[in-house]
């Protein structure tokens, strides 16, 4: 197939390989909902995971279980919607506050490769077997 498609996969299966090797050094991950923990889980990501919207957190919850966490940099892995990415910008916003530093970069690639093939964390599973499957 498309040489284009195999680029692309490579690329993501690269981010989530970076992805997977700092959770597993502590670099805490903040994802939306639990649904999106378990799709990490099956892409190889083994360390800690805080779900944003789960067992009815409010926000300042989250912020204050980041906080207590004790990390200096958090990587945040929300959805790639519009609530997502509002999500987003208002964590990193109270993280910087807090003198964490919240990364991006992950997410950014994510939605920048995947594009609007994938509208969720949870979503990454299917998407990379439906370019799996093109590819071959």
């Amino acid at each position: 197939m498309s040489t284009h498609l195999e680029e692309r996969l490579e690329r993501i299966l690269e981010l989530l390989d970076k992805l997977a090797k700092e959770s597993a050094k502590g670099t805490l991950i903040v994802v939306e909902g639990p649904s999106d923990v378990d799709a990490l889980r099956r892409l190889s990501v083994t360390g800690k995971i805080i779900s944003a919207k789960a067992s009815g957190k409010t926000f300042i919850d989250i912020v204050d279980e980041v906080v207590n966490a004790g990390k200096g940099e958090i990587i945040l892995l929300m959805d790639f919607d519009r609530r997502g990415r509002e999500w987003t910008k208002r964590m990193a916003r109270h993280l910087q506050e807090m003198r964490i530093k919240p990364n991006t970069l992950f997410w950014k690639r994510l939605l920048k490769l995947a594009g609007r093939g994938v509208k969720d964390v949870e979503g990454l599973v299917t998407y990379l077997e439906t370019l799996k499957r093109k590819v071959e």
